[in-house]
């Protein structure tokens, strides 16, 4: 199955529009992907919370389409 770096990407940005996205593949396979995301709306928030608005934003897909996602998150000023 799998799942598109440019899906997760477009997922990603219609939640958090000014967002920088970072997608690279940790294979070749479309399953395993590392992402760093950057954006305004994880200020104040902790590391685990801003996953859980990244996982919200892949709308279910983690652990179907998507096998695997490292991710790397920051608040941007």
């Amino acid at each position: 199955m799998g799942m598109p770096a440019a899906d997760i990407e477009k997922l990603i940005r219609e939640a958090f529009p000014d967002a920088d996205v970072t997608i690279t593949a940790l294979a070749d396979d479309d399953d395993h992907w590392a992402a760093m995301v950057s954006t305004a709306a994880f200020k104040g928030k902790t590391r685990v919370q801003q996953h859980q608005m990244v996982y919200a934003a892949l709308k279910g897909r983690m652990g179907g389409e998507l096998h695997a996602l490292s991710l790397q998150t920051a608040a941007k000023d």
